[in-house]
């Protein structure tokens, strides 16, 4: 029993002393893209975009609506057949702004894809020189404390992210 114990401390100390010689730091992602001119106008379009497509998918939403009104109205005045290709053009009406909205909205939609297309490679220059800044400072592991990352506490003494900022010339 003794000697697991024994062990046991071995390793606990074998894990701190290796531990103690790693170099570690954090950086704020979201601070170091929020400096970066380029980005601040790639989210400004994004948002525009997004409200201009937005905007669509509500008139047309709206015509949905506003045919369903319609019926609601003029139902008793209509005939069965008539009534049900009101239903059928609604139903359409309706298909065709959820597929407005998927190809806006989704997952791989246009949002998505203009997200890309203007984000990424400003994350890419921040990440690469993230990246740069570990391998010159011999970093073992740096932590980013943005967007909820699981710092619970952080010297501010090995904060990292203006040396990345003027990595990138900001």
């Amino acid at each position: 029993m003794v000697m697991k114990y024994w062990k046991l401390g071995v390793l606990f100390l074998t894990l701190s002393l290796s531990a103690s010689a790693q170099k570690f730091a954090y950086v704020d992602t979201e601070y170091i893209l929020n400096q970066i001119p380029e980005y601040k106008q790639a989210k400004e379009q994004l948002a525009k975009i997004s409200k201009e497509w937005q905007s669509e998918v509500e008139a047309a939403q709206r015509e949905v609506d506003e045919m369903r009104k319609t019926y609601e109205l003029e139902r008793i005045l209509l005939t069965d057949d008539l009534q049900k290709e009101r239903l059928e053009a609604i139903a359409a009406k309706e298909q065709a702004v959820r597929a407005l909205q998927q190809r806006y909205f989704g997952g791989e939609g246009e949002l998505f894809t203009k997200r890309r297309e203007l984000i990424k490679p400003v994350q890419d220059q921040v990440f690469n020189a993230i990246n740069d800044m570990a391998d010159r400072g011999g970093y073992s592991m740096i932590f980013d404390s943005s967007k909820g990352g699981c710092v619970l506490f952080v010297d501010p003494k090995i904060d990292k992210s203006d040396l990345v900022l003027r990595e990138l010339g900001y």
